[in-house]
């Protein structure tokens, strides 16, 4: 797992062990001036380096990632600062940077949208990630999102872990507070999603997993009330939600698991590209739906019985949730006011359910065993075709 950091100072102390040939600060526009940015920078200069800066471009797809990479020297640290995207982005990078083959499984013709790398690659990537936002994990995990052709792809490898990651509370001190919720929305999507949807008892990883959803649920609660009586998220919520979503990308809790067991993510990746929303907006939607179609007993969308019992350990931390599943999952997402709403005209359910088998079924084994007009099923269930007012968000106990 990549080394943690918690100080700026920490930075001259990890230059000194890794010995990088130079450094690439690349930051998201957004914080590129930021203070955690410019701290990074001048701890970088203390370590007696001249960091080269840069900036996440626009288009994040491979032409600009061998761009990147065709400027690093070998053996060179990115320190990618910002987002999801700018830390998969800067991942990339450094992976491409090290092996220029890489890019031919990347661009390749197949049509997954899954993009597994060779084993052999290594085990990290020469990044140091420091993360702006909450809920990707992307600064611990081995995986990277990118656009390409008109949709998104994800690869998976070791070779894209980072080598470290620092956290620190200022760098989310300025996120809004509905981002947080998302964020740890996301988290807690990501820890029980492999979960609910595989059919197999693990004992020691289910235990694993309930405990580490439990515990984001804790914090999510607690951040939710801060932000329901108009006070900011605190500093300490912060990093804990952060430190736990870093622990959902730990592969330990899913060892013995279908790793394809994902299904609402590879759904709600193609519903946000073909309407240009945030992924989360997606997931809220599919989530209480896909959880919906399990508790019927449809085993393709996951096991009722593991979902009930992971809902059961939940409510133990939080009684107040409801006692079914998907309901008490829609009540959550209302009480931390998460929007969910997404609005899809029916004509665009058809496109959108042959995309996702084109690209996730249809002999892969994401979507295995679903039609386009069970996703198109899916779809008209998870969204509203017109516009409509939301629901006012449930009213929460003072902090």
């Amino acid at each position: 797992m990549p080394v943690s950091l918690d100080t700026y100072d920490r930075i001259p102390v990890l230059l000194r062990e890794l010995r990088p040939t130079g450094v690439t600060v690349l930051a998201d526009p957004a914080v590129a001036d930021h203070a955690v940015t410019r701290k990074v920078l001048a701890e970088t200069a203390r370590a007696g380096f001249t960091p080269t800066r840069a900036v996440t471009p626009a288009d994040a797809g491979m032409p600009a990632v061998e761009a990147a990479a065709s400027r690093l020297s070998p053996g060179e640290l990115v320190v990618g600062v910002g987002g999801g995207s700018t830390l998969d982005f800067a991942k990339l990078t450094a992976a491409v940077g090290r092996r220029p083959e890489l890019l031919r499984y990347l661009t390749s013709g197949q049509r997954s949208g899954l993009v597994a790398l060779p084993l052999p690659w290594g085990e990290h990537a020469e990044v140091l990630a420091v993360p702006t936002t909450l809920g990707t994990g992307s600064e611990s995990g081995p995986v990277a999102c990118f656009p390409h052709r008109d949709g998104k792809r994800i690869a998976m490898g070791e070779c894209l872990r980072p080598r470290a990651a620092l956290r620190v509370p200022e760098a989310t001190e300025t996120l809004p507070g509905h981002l947080v919720m998302d964020g740890v929305l996301e988290a807690i999507f990501r820890t029980v999603i492999p979960y609910s949807s595989d059919i197999l008892d693990l004992p020691e990883q289910d235990a694993a997993v309930e405990d580490l959803a439990g515990r984001l649920l804790t914090v999510g609660d607690e951040l939710a009330r801060c932000l329901a009586a108009g006070l900011p998220a605190p500093a300490p919520g912060r990093l804990r939600a952060a430190r736990l979503s870093a622990e959902s990308q730990h592969g330990a809790i899913n060892i013995g698991r279908n790793p394809y067991a994902v299904k609402c993510w590879a759904l709600a990746n193609e519903l946000s590209t073909t309407l240009g929303l945030a992924k989360m907006r997606a997931v809220s939607a599919l989530w209480p739906v896909v959880w919906r179609q399990a508790l019927r007993g449809d085993t393709r969308f996951g096991s009722a019985d593991r979902v009930h019992r992971l809902w059961e350990r939940l409510r133990q931390r939080a009684p107040w949730l409801a006692p079914r599943p998907d309901d008490g999952l829609e009540q959550l997402m209302l009480r931390w006011r998460i929007d969910r709403t997404v609005h899809l005209a029916p004509h665009l359910r058809h496109p959108i359910a042959l995309r996702s088998v084109r690209a996730w079924g249809a002999g892969l084994p994401t979507l295995a065993g679903l039609s386009a007009d069970d996703i198109v099923a899916l779809l008209a269930e998870a969204t509203e075709p017109t516009a409509s007012t939301a629901g006012s968000p449930e009213p929460l106990p003072a902090a």
